[in-house]
């Protein structure tokens, strides 16, 4: 029985780097899904912003939280807004593979 002793200890510190590598993966499907939905939103308020006759891309990023209106663009024409977000990722090559697109329209009366 001695000789097992600390093999629980073992395990966990064998298993530490999946649990970190599944956490980093949990949070980063979670920033990309948040990021989509803001996305969204903001692809709405320029679309408000274009049907009142406004300045749309100023519309869409004050939608935004602080931390994404740097990584933000804003595109319109034609009756539609695009609004394209990198989501927050520790390297920022991931970021730009991850970037997300949100869309509105307006229709014309």
């Amino acid at each position: 029985m001695r000789g097992e002793r600390g093999q629980a200890s073992v395990e966990l510190l064998g298993s530490l780097p999946a649990l970190l590598a599944l956490a980093l993966i949990l949070f980063q499907l979670g920033a990309v899904g948040y990021a989509s939905v803001l996305a969204g939103n903001a692809a709405e308020a320029g679309a408000l912003a274009m049907a009142a006759g406004g300045d749309v891309p100023a519309g869409a990023h004050e939608s935004l939280p602080g931390w994404s209106r740097a990584h933000a663009r804003v595109e319109a024409g034609h009756g539609r807004v695009e609004v394209h977000l990198r989501p927050p990722a520790l390297l920022s090559s991931v970021s730009r593979a991850l970037e997300v697109t949100g869309e509105a329209a307006v229709n014309a009366p």
